[in-house]
């Protein structure tokens, strides 16, 4: 390891792909790859057949307000939570799939305007990160937008000839800290962003005018 960087024991090269198969293509595509790969020990493996998901990239932007101290979260029916018995309403970031010819700061500014009604005045990046790369190739690019929440909690936004029906929620950061891991923001993304704006809260509030 040199320069705070770690390096990884293998890189794309060592994985051959063997063959690929559709087998659903609809709002994603499914398919089955077979392929090999080296292993740790020396030599290479056997072929290996899974299933995978081709969702796309995506970016995700967890909305603050430094001025009044606010976090806002969208709400919306989530077909992945059909079978959660306390509710299939998640509280989310605001989120969006990348189009091809888009730019992932365009993304962001699109979802902002389209599930929020809002324009940032700054996106800060936080991170990119795979959310289940054990059977999905998605990588979501995450930001924090700053933007003005005050007497927006509670808007519906979303696109109707998507079926979006999407609530803004704003809630005072201190109720949001206080309760970060109680079950209610049960996804990747918010968790990731929410803490990662523990660290940062104070220096977003002392850049405030």
């Amino acid at each position: 390891m040199a320069d705070n960087k770690i390096d990884l024991t293998f890189n794309f090269n060592d994985v051959e792909i063997l063959q690929r198969e559709t087998l659903y293509q609809g709002f994603f595509k499914m398919e089955r790859v077979q392929y090999k790969h080296r292993n740790f020990g020396g030599g290479w493996s056997p072929p290996v057949s899974r299933e995978l998901m081709h969702r796309g990239d995506a970016v995700g932007v967890l909305l603050y307000d430094p001025k009044h101290d606010l976090v806002g979260l969208v709400e919306q029916i989530r077909p992945g939570a059909l079978n959660d018995s306390e509710s299939p309403w998640c509280l989310e970031v605001v989120a969006g799939m990348i189009e091809p010819d888009e730019s992932i700061e365009g993304v962001a500014w699109r979802e902002l305007k389209e599930e929020a009604g809002l324009t940032p005045a700054a996106l800060e990046h936080i991170c990119q990160y795979r959310p289940s790369p054990g059977g999905c190739d998605e990588r979501l690019y995450l930001y924090c937008g700053v933007v003005d929440l005050l007497g927006v909690d509670g808007e519906i936004h979303g696109l109707e000839h998507e079926s979006e029906d999407i609530r803004l929620t704003t809630l005072p950061a201190d109720v949001v800290f206080a309760n970060l891991y109680c079950g209610r923001f049960d996804n990747a993304a918010t968790l990731i962003g929410l803490q990662w704006l523990q660290m940062n809260r104070d220096r977003l509030r002392e850049d405030v005018d």
